[in-house]
């Protein structure tokens, strides 16, 4: 990460709570897509590391959930769907 973008990236996270991962992810994502991604990548694999300690799949499962769920809606939100005017006919 570069001094521009870790600026932007602490600032970001002093004015946004980490803690409400969800959420937080969410505004990232707006804000910065590949930041996003990068941070769910990492928290996985951060937590990937603390299972080996801990079996807890469960916790494992609800993030890949929660990151995939959160990438579907940046996707919905960023497609430009085609209109439906061209089924459009006139009637008499």
């Amino acid at each position: 990460m570069n001094p521009p973008q870790y600026t932007w990236f602490y600032q970001f996270v002093a004015a946004n709570k980490p803690s409400e991962g969800k959420r937080f992810l969410r505004i990232l994502g707006k804000e910065r897509q590949e930041l996003a991604e990068r941070v769910m990548i990492t928290r996985l694999h951060l937590y990937g590391k603390w299972i080996k300690k801990c079996d807890h799949a469960q916790i494992y499962k609800e993030i890949s959930d929660e990151n995939l769920e959160l990438m579907r809606e940046r996707l919905i939100e960023t497609v430009v769907w085609p209109s439906d005017d061209t089924n459009t006919e006139k009637i008499g």
